[in-house]
This record gives C-alpha cells, structure tokens and sequence, in this order.
C-alpha cells in the first residue's frame, strides 16, 4: 500500500482532498524501481481542469505502455494546500506513487495558456528543484514544456530545459533513448541538451542567443556551437550545432498514432467528464485570428470505424454514459454522417449522451442536434465572432449573414428558443459600426424567431446571450503584427454595445456580456513577449501570484507594480504596431506554415479579401511540407 504524502488532518482541511490521492479508475500501476524513465506529467493548474486535457490522456497512454518507463501525473496545488505545503516543507508529489517531483527523470508541463505561467513556478518551486534551467544539475528532472504557448515560449524560455514543438506522439522516442544514455554515462547535462537540440521538433532555449536593436525590438536568434569548457569530451562544434530553425513535428499516420482507449477516470467532477472521441486534427477555414487552425495544420481524419471501435471499449472502461466529439470544427469531419448514425442507435438503445462542440449552424447539424438533444433543447451556440459582414470578411470567418440567420431561422422552427452568441472586440480594423452591429445582429435574430414560430406555438420565451471576448493578437496568425487594442477604447466599445443593445426594440429578451479587460492585458503581453519577459513572470510569482487565470486570484495591481518595478513597457508588447519586416520572438521556430502566407494573408485582410477554406482551394500555406506536397486536406 503506498503512503500517502499528505497526512489525514491535512486532506481533512482542505477543500477537495480527491484532489490529491490517485487511486482512481484506470490509473496505471508500475514499480518505479523497474523502470529506466520516470516521467512526471503536469498541467499547471487545478486537478479538475488539468484532467480535463486530452493531450495528457494520450501521452500517459503512450508513456505507460513503454517498458522501461512510468509515467505518472502531478497538478497545482489549490491555493488552501499550497500554503500548508509550504509550512510544512513538503514537497509537491505525484498521484500514483506520492513520490516527491525531484525525484523523477522529466518534469513535462503542458503550457495551453499563457495565465498559467505563474503556475509553473510554483510547481518547479514546490518541488524543490531550481527554477532556472542554467541552475540545475544532473541531480535534477529534465524540465520539458509542450503544448500551444510553446510557439511563443520566449516568456517562460529561461525555466525551462527543453521544449517540445508539435504533436508528442512523434520524437519521445529517440528522446528518451538518448536520455537512458545520458543517465548511465558521465555525459554532462549540456552535452545532452546540445544532442537533444538535433532531435526533431525539440527547441532547447538556453543554446540559442537573443540580440536586441537600441529600440528593444529583436535583431537576431541564434544557435550557440558547443565547446567543450571542461565537460571532459572531445566533439567537434558542426557535430552539436542546434538548427538555425526548429520544425514542429506532426504525426503523418494519424490513423495508427496510440490514443487512449482507457483514460484515467476522476474522482471528482472534472470539466471534461466524459468520453472524448477525437476524429480529426487541424482546421481548414483559416480563420485569421485563430492560432490554433494555424499551428495545428494540416488538417487529418479518423476512419470512422476506427472512431466506432473506441465508443463501445471506452464506454466500458470508464463508465461514462456521455460522449463528447473532439475536434476544431466538427461540422467538417467527412464521416460525421456515418458516425451521427451510429451514435444515434447507441443513444436510442442504451441511452448514452451525445456532445458535439464546434458545429456550424446549418440544416445537417441541426439534424443532427435534434437526435441527440432531449426535448427540452439546451442553448444553441455559435461564434459569429464579429457584428458586420465586412469584419467577418476582415477575420476570414467564412460566414455570411444570410448563414447565421438561415440557421437560426431552422433552429426556430427545429423548437430552440435559446441562443448563446460569442464575439470578439478589438479586432483589426474594428469601427463604431461594428460594434453597433452586434446588438444589430442579435436584433435580426430575434426578430427571425418572432416571423419563423407563430405565437401559439411559442414554447417559453426567446433568450439570446451576447458576450465579446477582448482579441488577443498571436503568434502564427495572420494578425501576429495586428497592434492589440487599448484597454480603454475596448471599454469604451464595450459599453457603447451595451447602451446599442438598450435600442434595440427586443432588448428585454437579450442580455449582453463583455469579458475582464486586465486578464485579456497580461495575456496579450506574454503571447507576443520575449525572453526579457522572465523576469516579470518570476516576480509576479514571488509577490504571490499564482492562479492567475481565475479572477478571484488574478491581480492587476501586482502586474502593474512589477512592471513599474522592472521598467517593462506595456504598450511594446501591446499596442505597437509591428512591421512585417520585424524579427519577431518565435520567427525561429517553424510551425509549417509560412511566413510569406501570413503575410499575404494580414494584406488580404487588411482590404476584407476572404481566402477560400483548405477543401475548396489550397491556399499555399506551406503545411503540405509534412506530406512530401501532397496535403491531406485536400482529399
């Protein structure tokens, strides 16, 4: 029986101690003292949210069928528990042993968003392990990041020993076959991160050195060659020099890539609790704000029964009696028909649920809710992101108005009366008029439901919920030199739709929401920042800021204190707008897609030019390089 590291009193005093124990349903037992690699697997925030992510389901999959490797999982204290480990001096541990961080050969973290960045110190701090990676020893874990901030790590570059860019299914291998070397040799802890840097898709922060113009902005980033300096080895400098370019790597094979067909399952409520079929990977609408449709390109499928075989072995394994589709747009999965019909036969015989994000609004996909929705309709959701046609034409959103209304108008008719509307403020080009033209579309639509459900047969009454989003410009999108809004003009917007939404002659049946500005700020500052900016997050953090994406711990006046501190510009990394000309801080990594597409595509927008999406009409973005020209999105 494995001990627990937290004492009984302690679990009693916090809130939530399943949190802390393991044990759960599918979590992977091993002997530590059998295995070559132990390998701890972090989400940088609370339990529930972290066991939410997929991306780490798969990964512990892979790692735990390995041999000679255990991989285990360790999350973010609360902040309840972090103060009582700090008086009493324990050490962050694992779930399935209890075993103190320090002890593991890797400490990967996924990175998905940039508030969590404060989280990562306090999980390399709680551990007792050097929160620089020039610090560390070869006493001490690997420290590896991966996720979507990792093509932009620049902030968060000096703590981190290795980054990996792309999808893990592909170079773990080789990595921890140079790490078994590594660790049964008097090869140094540089000598191995040098060897690292030539493994694909692996970026390790500390070779690479960062010049800066007399105007702050970056004037080049380049590979440090390999000297000896007493490491003991004699290796000549072009044998270890890093690649002027790191490429992500994908999986090519995306039907034979492992996926986890018997996920841990939570004790307590997580986020996702349910089983995540994930049929496709990439978008191909090319969405200009979007990073994710970008970096995760090109865009690959499923067979459907390869889906099919996962629903009856999941649902057996974990219990779950929902389901939930994975996927950047679900609408475009080719084999959505066949797998709607068979999920359907399953919710009619065995009464599973059925959960499909990312739908567009159109008659299939109504349809299709209908079947998997009981009668009374949930909200019907989508992201007109944008309240004209023209801005939508701006951000390449590939909707038309006549599409959005044409969609509700069925839904109407279908027996929805709720609908949930996301938009976004601050977008490039935005004017008054577009603003004035959310609460005009939402007008427009509830004028639909009134001309669509005669009022005999209105059932409860018509709800639409508006809420805007502050537009946050990322790296590898066409909006990547976009200059961010300022905080005052996006309130400024931001209350002239609310007092537009008064005018409107249904005001009564809809409501309007406009997200934290200061939060939006500080993500923007670190999606766009450079390595100066490790001195902000380390600040932050010793001042105690952790949590920093839940606004009852976020403090904008620690921000603000430390900026004024460290004499950091805010409106450099903010408001400035940037030439296509710049170096920017990420330009030395390579996602797939080219810079001379982004280019093309921030001028197409710039003059409201929609680009067809991948299926229509390749756009000559560069990511067919994985697949030797021959793009999977366009079969």
């Amino acid at each position: 029986m494995i001990k627990q590291a937290l004492s009984d009193e302690i679990l009693m005093a916090v809130d939530k101690p399943s949190r802390y124990i393991g044990h759960e349903i599918n979590m992977v037992e091993k002997d530590p003292c059998s295995v070559d690699i132990r390998y701890a697997m972090c989400f940088p925030d609370v339990y529930e949210i972290g066991m939410s992510y997929l991306g780490i389901q798969i990964l512990y999959d892979m790692f735990n069928r390995r041999e000679d490797t255990y991989c285990e999982r360790v999350y973010c204290p609360w902040p309840d528990l972090d103060k009582v480990m700090r008086e009493q001096r324990i050490p962050l541990f694992s779930l399935e042993t209890q075993s103190p961080i320090r002890d593991f050969d890797f400490l990967g973290i996924t990175i998905q968003y940039e508030m969590c960045y404060t989280n990562i110190l306090q999980v390399i701090d709680l551990s007792g392990i050097p929160l620089f990676s020039k610090d560390r020893t070869k006493e001490d874990p690997i420290i590896i990041g991966g996720g979507p901030c990792t093509y932009n790590p620049e902030p968060v570059a000096d703590f981190f020993d290795i980054f990996y860019i792309g999808e893990g299914e592909e170079s773990y291998d080789p990595l921890f076959t140079l790490y078994k070397s590594y660790k049964h040799s008097n090869m140094s802890r540089r000598e191995f991160l040098y060897r690292a840097s030539m493994i694909p898709g692996i970026y390790v922060p500390s070779l690479y050195e960062v010049t800066y113009h007399e105007d702050g902005t970056i004037e080049a980033v380049k590979p440090i060659p390999y000297h000896a300096d007493g490491d003991g080895n004699s290796i000549a400098q072009e044998e270890l020099l890093p690649p002027e370019k790191i490429r992500k790597v994908v999986v090519r094979d995306f039907e034979k890539a492992p996926y986890p067909v018997k996920p841990v399952v939570p004790y307590l409520r997580a986020t996702q609790d349910r089983v995540v079929l994930e049929v496709m990977r990439g978008c191909i609408r090319g969405c200009r704000f979007c990073q994710a449709g970008m970096i995760y390109r090109p865009t690959r499928q499923k067979p459907v029964s390869l889906v099919e075989s996962y629903v009856d072995t999941m649902l057996k394994n974990t219990g779950y009696d929902e389901i939930s589709i994975s996927s950047l747009s679900t609408s475009d999965f080719e084999g959505l028909p066949e797998l709607m019909d068979f999920l359907v036969d399953k919710i009619d015989r065995e009464h599973i649920q059925v959960s499909l994000p990312s739908l567009r609004v159109d008659a299939f996909s109504l349809d299709v809710m209908k079947k998997v929705q009981d009668i009374h309709k949930v909200s019907l959701t989508f992201a007109p992101e944008a309240g004209t046609q023209r801005l939508r034409d701006v951000i390449n959103k590939g909707l038309k108005e006549e599409d959005i209304l044409g969609g509700v108008t069925q839904a109407f008719a279908g027996g929805w009366n709720k609908v949930k509307l996301y938009f976004m403020m601050g977008l490039p080009t935005e004017t008054e008029e577009d603003v004035e033209g959310i609460p005009e579309l939402c007008e427009k639509i509830s004028e639909a439901y009134f001309d669509t459900v005669p009022k005999e047969e209105r059932v409860g009454s018509l709800s639409i919920t508006a809420s805007a989003s502050y537009f946050v410009p990322k790296p590898f999108t066409p909006f990547q030199w976009a200059p961010m809004l300022d905080r005052e003009t996006y309130v400024k917007h931001a209350c002239h739709a609310k007092e537009h939404f008064r005018k409107m002659r249904n005001t009564k049946r809809m409501r309007f929401a406009y997200h934290d500005q200061d939060i939006s700020l500080i993500e923007g500052i670190y999606a766009r920042g450079d390595r100066r900016l490790s001195s902000l997050v380390l600040e932050v953090y010793r001042q105690g800021g952790i949590f920093d994406a839940w606004t009852e711990f976020f403090s904008m006046q620690r921000y603000t204190d430390a900026m004024q501190k460290l004499g950091i510009d805010q409106e450099f990394y903010l408001t400035r707008p940037r030439d296509v000309s710049e170096t920017l801080p990420w330009d030395h990594i390579d996602c797939g897609v080219s810079k001379q597409f982004l280019i093309r595509e921030w001028e197409r927008a710039q003059q409201g030019i929609v680009t067809k999406n991948c299926r229509e009409q390749c756009s000559g973005c560069g990511a067919s390089c994985f697949f030797e020209g021959a793009c999977p999105a366009m079969h």
